[in-house]
Parts: C-alpha cells; structure tokens; sequence
C-alpha cells in the first residue's frame, strides 16, 4: 500500500489524540478527591433511619447504606470544642476553645486555651487544604470566633457563608438565646444581612454551598467543603408541610418513641440484642434533665409536647431533603464519585429548656408571639413556623440518644457519642457498620492523607504550632489497618468539668454532682452503650490506670478544672447577665 505525506500527517493527528485523550482519561483518574463534611447540630444518635429512627432520611440513609457506618465515634459534647477539634485535629483547650464561652467558668477566662475562638496556635484543616491546592468553602454555623482575625475567611476559607454565633432563629435575622444583642452573619470578609423574604436556614446554606461549588468548577480544582447546618439547634423550626408529616406519630409519648427505636437499632445491627434502656432520673439534680411520665401529663400538655417532637423532626427531615439537593448538584457537574462525603452531629440532643430559666421567660415573650403552650391557645399549628420557638425537653432528647444515656454537655455516650457516616464508592467498602472506637479528631489527619497533604508537625510556614494529635482513619476506612486505635492507647477528654477517658473498649468517666455521682464510673462501651453496668469495683487496677491517663491528658492539654459548685446552667445565666456572648 502507497503511504502518502497526507496519510503520514493524518495518521500522526491519531496518534496525538489517542495519546491527549489517555492523558485526559489518566488526568480524571488522578485527580483528588473532593471532600464533603456535613455536620449537623445537637442531633441525637438515633435520629437518623440508618440508625434507628423514624424521621424520614433517605438521602443520609443512602450515604449509610453505600459507605461506612460507625456506630462507636465519639466528638465533644457541645458545639464549639466540637467544631474546633473538627477544624485542626488537635484537642479544643490547645486550640482555644476549652470550654464554650456561653458556659465558661469564671476561673477559666483568660486562661490560654480559653480565649474564646479559634487561636494561632493551631492551623485549620481549611488553610492546609487551600495550601495543598484545593479550593475551600464553608457554609453555616461557625461558632469558633467573629473578629476579622478569626471568622472563615481568615482561617482558610476561600469563600464563606458563616453565623458566628452558637444558633440563631431560622426564619428571620435574630438572636435565640438573651445573652446576644444581635446575630452576625459573614459572607467572606464583610457582615452582610440575611434576606428578608423567602429563607430558611437550611434551604439557604444549601443553595450558598451550590452555588460556591459551582463557581470555580471551570478549573477543575478538587474542594474541601464545610456545611455547617444550624439543624437541629433549637429553636426547632421547619416549614410546616414538613412538621404536619408526623402528625399523629409521637402522640404516644418519649418512653414509646425510645422503645421503638431501640427495637428498630437491634434489628438493625447497631447495638446487641442484651441493650436495655437507661431510665435512671435519680442522678440529676437539674430539673431541666428530669423526665417526666408521659402518662401524668395532661391531654393539653400532650398535644403541646407531640408537636414539639414534630417541629423538632421536620426540621431534621427538611435537612435532609438540602442534603439530598446538594447531591443531585453533585451529579449533575459531575463532581458525585469523585467527592468522599462525611456526615456527623456535633454533639448528643439538647435537654435544655431556656424558657423556664429566671428572667429568660420575659425575654421569650418579647421577642416570640408563640413560645409557651399558653400562647397557641390550643392550636399548635403554627409551633415551628416564622415567629414561634420551640425547643423539646429532656424527655424527646433521651429518645433523640437512644440507647445512649443523659444528654449534650455531659461525658455520658449520649453526650459524645454521635451518628458518623463516611461515604467514597469508589474505594471504600459499601454497606459496612463497624463498631470501632474512633473520635473526632481523627478526621484533619484522615483528610488530610485523603488529598495527598504533609502533615507537618508542630510548624506551619515557619511558625510554631501544636501538632495534630488526631490519627487518620484512611487505612483503617479503606480495609488496610483492622483498628483505628490501638487497644493500649488512652484518648482523654474534657468539658465543663465532665471528663473521659477512653481505653480499647472501655471509658472511665465523671461528671459533676449536678449531672451525675461526682465519681469516676466505668463503662465497656461495646456491649454497654446505655452505661448501665458500671464496672469500676470489679477493676479498679483499670480505673487507675485510666485516671493516671487522664492526669497526663490534663496536664498535656491545659485544662483548668471547673471549681467544685460548677453548674453550667448557672453559669450560662451569670454569663448571660454580665454580656459574655463569645
């Protein structure tokens, strides 16, 4: 055959693109994975299908049932200290953060350790990825500082849409809680305004984190995205076709909810057939905590509580559904394989009730038309709507931990230990629930090895810092490792005078008279979520090792113990009355 100039031309034209496209198809093979971290707000451990609840979630259900379920994980037990070990990977009393400032104790202030927000003596997640190349966005409640020096953008957020404060409502630009003035909302490095017409928290930040997303995908560039939702904080609110779902479903009170799903997480394999429900009231002090007999309530009170319950799921169901937006968008540029997706809540659900607190219940009625069960007349249809506040008690929140017991600031499981899905198809094993103990500064160094960046140690650019102390999950996620944690290795923790310590299997911890004995209590956390065995007579050599663990963990990380009549309730009124709002 005659090979021609012209056919030698063409031919070499073949060749160039057979070999662009296997470097495009190398390229796509290559290219980093985009991370995705939800993080939902004082969310119970059983408030979610995958793990045994009611509530409609598909879309987080889906993440479960395609990636990797832990039942075990642990996080600090209020929002802030939760969020800033989530932010570095090193403990919250390093970072700045070791108490949240609302209940801080007086001893506490101006401690280092304590300022209040995100220090410089830790480095974000967010800045070390923006370093290593990837764009970052954050979205929603950042509750880790609000001066230009320490609000997203200055922390390593490309762009940002942040409240600083620890909630606000939902509907409208307004404070929650007395103790703020106002509320401040951030869009990168200007205070910017919330919308007057047509928001909702979560149907916002849902659409900011779209469209974040969208606006540098030309380039092609993985992300790290943060989305903060104010979900479930109260006050519960939702839009009323999503609250008027579960009409009917929780008129048969807190005790029945907690027994259904309990029965639904032994079939589901979350915890083992021999679980029983904690029911002891006896060990706290604070009425806030106290669960009263649904049957002793009146038929009024009831309705009242069945709708709180009700408000209190629509909003987690409505997150769900911005969840399940945000994934359809992923899909559809492409970007839905190639994201891991992590969802988590910040800490165990919230008993509190700051209506009934001296002085607070005035505030509530200047600033809400429907709070208090007299204010709705008998019609709670507008419970959850613009203008109404809603929070639902320590009898709802036991049933939001089940089987965990007590509930957000105490060192209880159902304090810290929450619902955790880690999502990646394309390499991590689908389907799979394991019970490993991990905590929730694994996750900076898991991401971290995820995008191929250096951990650095104890300097950044020059400057010294604290080293994360985390340890990454990756091998261990991606079925290389068999644990996380070795079983000789002792994790402490500490907030508000509520203390742990973990060991392999076991957690020795103390909460304060208010919330507990005043003792140190042993638990295998394994075999006995609910803490109804407490084995700390049957080995006390355990218990003073762990206690000698702590010790070091103490002295390691800075903590300045509460005084001995800490109670964080009281405390949060003297903050509340003397202006401490950061």
């Amino acid at each position: 055959m005659k090979i021609t100039g012209l056919s030698i031309l063409a031919l070499l034209f073949v060749l160039i693109g057979c070999n662009n496209n296997q470097k495009k198809e190398l390229s796509k093979q290559t290219k980093k994975p985009n991370i995705l971290i939800i993080l939902a707000d004082d969310m119970g451990y059983g408030d979610i299908g995958a793990f045994g609840s009611e509530i409609q979630t598909p879309n987080i259900d889906k993440l479960a049932n395609e990636g990797i379920q832990f039942t075990n994980f642990h996080v600090g037990a209020a929002c802030s200290p939760t969020r800033t070990m989530l932010m570095t990977g090193v403990d919250n009393h390093r970072a700045g953060l070791g108490n949240m400032t609302e209940i801080q104790a007086d001893n506490q202030f101006g401690k280092p350790g304590y300022e209040g927000y995100l220090n410089d003596d830790v480095v974000s997640v967010a800045t070390r990825m923006q370093d290593g190349g990837y764009h970052t966005y954050m979205v929603g409640k950042w509750h880790l500082g609000h001066s230009e020096t320490t609000i997203p953008h200055a922390k390593g957020f490309e762009r940002s849409f942040a409240l600083m404060e620890s909630g606000a409502d939902n509907w409208v630009e307004q404070p929650y809680i007395p103790m703020y003035k106002a509320v401040h909302y951030y869009e990168d490095k200007k205070q910017v305004s919330l919308p007057t017409e047509n928001y909702f928290s979560s149907n916002y930040y849902t659409d900011k984190m779209m469209k974040y997303i969208g606006e540098s995908k030309k380039d092609d560039k993985p992300f790290y995205a943060y989305l903060s939702y104010q979900a479930v904080h109260y006050p519960h609110q939702a839009p009323k076709e999503y609250i008027d779902k579960y009409n009917g479903v929780y008129d048969e009170g807190w005790e029945k909810l907690r027994e259904n799903r309990l029965a639904k997480q032994k079939e589901l394999g979350i915890v083992s057939k021999d679980v029983i429900l904690n029911t002891d009231n006896a060990a706290t002090t604070e009425p806030d905590w106290k669960i009263q007999d649904w049957s002793k309530l009146s038929d009024e009170q009831k309705k009242f509580n069945a709708r709180k319950m009700q408000a209190y799921s629509g909003m987690v169901d409505n997150m769900d559904v911005n969840i399940g937006r945000l994934i359809s968008y992923l899909k559809e540029i492409g970007e839905y394989d190639n994201t891991l997706i992590v969802f988590l809540s910040d800490n165990g659900a919230d008993p509190n009730q700051l209506t009934t607190k001296p002085g607070f219940d005035k505030w509530y009625k200047a600033n809400y038309e429907y709070t208090f069960i007299e204010d709705y007349k008998g019609d709670y249809s507008k419970m959850g709507l613009k203008g109404s506040y809603a929070d639902y008690g320590p009898g709802w929140a036991a049933a939001a931990n089940t089987p965990n017991s007590y509930y957000k600031t105490f060192s209880t499981e159902g304090g810290i230990r929450v619902p955790f899905v880690a999502w990646y198809p394309k390499v991590l094993e689908q389907g799979k629930m394991v019970n490993n103990f991990a905590f929730v500064k694994d996750l900076v160094p898991t991401m971290l090895e995820v995008a191929g960046i250096e951990d650095t140690g104890n300097s950044y650019n020059g400057k010294e810092i604290y080293p994360i102390t985390g340890k990454s999950m990756w091998s261990f996620l991606t079925g290389k490792a068999k644990a996380l944690h070795n079983d000789d290795e002792i994790i402490g923790y500490e907030l508000a005078g509520s203390s742990a310590v973990f060991q392999g299997k076991y957690k020795l911890s103390i909460n304060p008279k208010t919330k507990g004995t005043g003792k140190w209590e042993l638990y295998d956390i394994v075999s006995d979520p609910s803490e109804m065995h407490n084995l700390a007579s049957k080995k006390p050599k355990l218990v003073a090792k762990l206690k000698a663990g702590y010790s070091k963990y103490e002295k390691d990380n800075g903590v300045v113990p509460v005084p001995a009549d800490y109670d964080v309730l009281k405390q949060l009124i003297k903050n509340a009355e003397r202006g401490v709002a950061h």
